[in-house]
């Protein structure tokens, strides 16, 4: 597992955040007493799956699968602290509750929520790339 602080942009609105990036091994370990996958995300950079899990001593991760094109493997697994990821997942809801309201404006839709998401998954991936695990 190896560390990483992701700086985004001023714009962007966010403070930064350390990431761990995982290896197959400390995927397995802490994954080993479950995991519970949340949503989704499909973006031009690759495919996410967010989810939580437990280790078999019960401690909690926060954890995203980064998939690229097809590969049925997943490329990269990112544990973020909770605070961090509680916000991945207000984006998305947030996103759920615009997509409700404006269906049919969906074709014109600015940048919303979910556009904002990925932006930051953007980050953490290009961030992420030089860590070797």
């Amino acid at each position: 597992m190896k560390e990483y602080t992701v700086e985004f942009h001023k714009e962007d609105g966010m403070e930064n955040i350390t990431v761990q990036k995982l290896s197959e091994e400390d995927f397995n370990r802490v994954t080993s007493g479950g995991t519970r996958q949340l949503f989704e995300l499909d973006t031009n950079i690759g495919f996410f799956i967010y989810f939580d899990a437990v280790d078999e001593s019960g401690k909690e991760s926060y954890l995203v699968l980064q998939y690229e094109e097809e590969n049925e493997s997943p490329s990269a697994c990112y544990s973020f602290e909770l605070k961090d990821f509680y916000q991945f997942i207000a984006l998305h809801l947030n996103d759920l509750q615009i997509d409700e309201d404006e269906e049919e404006e969906a074709d014109e839709q600015e940048f919303g929520p979910i556009h904002y998401l990925a932006h930051l998954m953007h980050h953490i991936v290009e961030d992420g790339k030089s860590v070797e695990v």
